[in-house]
């Protein structure tokens, strides 16, 4: 009787914080940068980008100019190493900030990270980029070409 009244208790007490306990978001606390939720949204990046993503060699680092923990690791085995900034949806960058981790001269990802847990990625590079058009674009440009020329 006794042993059924303490599995009822421990029934009822709640759930440990799984985050909290977890090995990854230890580690990342130990980087001391002085900020939780930067932390938290660093942990979400990381678990995305390992279980969901499939990344590899995914590591936190400290980087003090920014008070921040990023992320490295590589998309696949065998690329090069990429820079992850998760960063709160409620935290504001400046240029400068971003600029401390571009002139390192690894590509760097920027990871949006909302109170609903949701992930937004953008990858900055140093310079601009011409887009690729979309398909569509270039198919309709020689859809009228063709027709221009049926004309004639």
């Amino acid at each position: 009787m006794q042993e059924e009244g303490l599995m009822d208790e421990a029934n009822r007490a709640d759930p440990p914080n799984w985050i909290q306990q977890h090995a990854v978001y230890q580690d990342l606390m130990h980087l001391d940068v002085g900020d939780s939720a930067q932390v938290y949204a660093a942990f979400l990046v990381y678990m995305e980008l390992t279980e969901v993503r499939k990344w590899k060699e995914v590591v936190g680092v400290s980087w003090p100019e920014l008070q921040a923990v990023l992320l490295e690791g590589r998309e696949k085995e065998g690329e090069a190493v990429q820079m992850i900034y998760p960063l709160p949806s409620h935290r504001s960058i400046k240029h400068r900030e971003l600029r401390t981790i571009l002139d390192r001269g690894v590509p760097m990802l920027l990871c949006a990270v909302a109170s609903d847990s949701s992930l937004v990625y953008q990858r900055l590079c140093d310079g601009l980029l011409t887009p690729d058009p979309p398909v569509e674009i270039q198919d309709q440009g020689r859809r009228q070409h063709r027709k221009r020329r049926l004309q004639t």
